[in-house]
C-alpha cells in the first residue's frame, strides 16, 4: 500500500452527520496521530469542496496539519451522489470560496501539509463559477480497473470496456461531459506545458523549503 487516504468533511463531529456514522470524528481523531506519528508520510486526508462546509476549509487544514497528515481538496460533484444541493453556486458561495481558497493558498505557501498547489484551486474556483470544466480527458489520462478487471473511464461512468485502445475510440473522443473536477482529473488532465509554466515553480519553491533546512539558503 502506497497511501491510506480518509475522507474529512468538517473538523469536528458535523463529519459523524454527514457521513451518518456516530464516533467517526472521534475516531479519526484518536488513531490518524497515531499513524502518522509512525513516521511514514503516507496518510492524504480528502475534503470534497461543498456548500456545506465551503466556510471550513481553513479549519480543516488546521486540524489536519495538527494531527501530523497531509490533506487534498477536491470539488463535490453531483454526479457522484445524484443530489446537486451541496454544489455551490450563488454568488456569496463563490465570494466564499474565492476568499477560503486564497486563504489556503497562502497557508500551503508557509506550510507543507497542503497537497495542492495554486493551480488546483484556481481551476476548483473556475469550475464552480462556470458550472462545470470542459475537456476532460477519462479514458486516456486516467481510467478505472474494476474488481472483474474491466476498465471504466471514470468512477462516475461505469461503461466498462476491454482495453484501453476500445475505451478511448468510443468513449473518450466523444466524451462531453464536464460535470466533475474530482482530484485525480484536476492533476492528470494538465497538459505538459501548463505544469512547466504554472506548476514547476511552486513545486520547487516547496521542495526547497521541504529539504533545505531553515536559514541556511543553500
Amino acid at each position: 500500500m502506497n497511501q491510506l487516504s480518509v475522507s474529512l468533511d468538517f473538523p469536528d463531529e458535523r463529519h459523524d452527520d454527514f457521513r451518518r456514522h456516530k464516533g467517526l470524528f472521534k475516531h479519526l481523531e484518536s488513531t490518524l496521530p497515531r499513524l502518522a506519528a509512525q513516521g511514514y508520510g503516507d496518510i492524504i486526508m480528502n475534503t470534497a469542496i461543498t456548500s456545506a462546509n465551503v466556510g471550513e476549509l481553513v479549519a480543516i487544514a488546521e486540524l489536519v496539519e495538527q494531527w501530523g497528515v497531509t490533506i487534498s481538496y477536491s470539488a463535490y460533484t453531483p454526479l457522484r451522489t445524484g443530489d446537486p444541493q451541496y454544489s455551490i453556486r450563488s454568488q456569496d458561495e463563490i465570494a466564499k470560496l474565492e476568499e477560503n481558497l486564497a486563504r489556503l493558498e497562502d497557508i500551503a505557501h508557509r506550510k507543507k501539509h497542503i497537497a495542492n498547489p495554486d493551480t488546483i484551486f484556481k481551476d476548483t474556483l473556475a469550475y464552480f463559477r462556470n458550472g462545470g470544466m470542459p475537456n476532460c480527458h477519462a479514458g486516456v489520462r486516467f481510467f478505472v480497473v474494476m474488481p472483474d478487471g474491466a476498465l471504466v473511464p471514470c468512477s462516475l461512468h461505469r461503461h466498462k470496456f476491454n482495453n484501453q485502445e476500445d475505451m478511448a475510440r468510443q468513449f473518450t473522443a466523444h466524451n462531453t461531459c464536464g460535470e466533475c473536477y474530482v482530484a485525480i482529473r484536476s492533476y492528470s488532465d494538465k497538459s505538459l506545458g501548463k505544469i512547466i509554466v504554472q506548476d514547476l515553480p511552486s513545486l520547487a519553491k516547496r521542495l526547497f523549503d521541504r529539504f533545505v533546512p531553515e536559514g541556511t539558503g543553500k
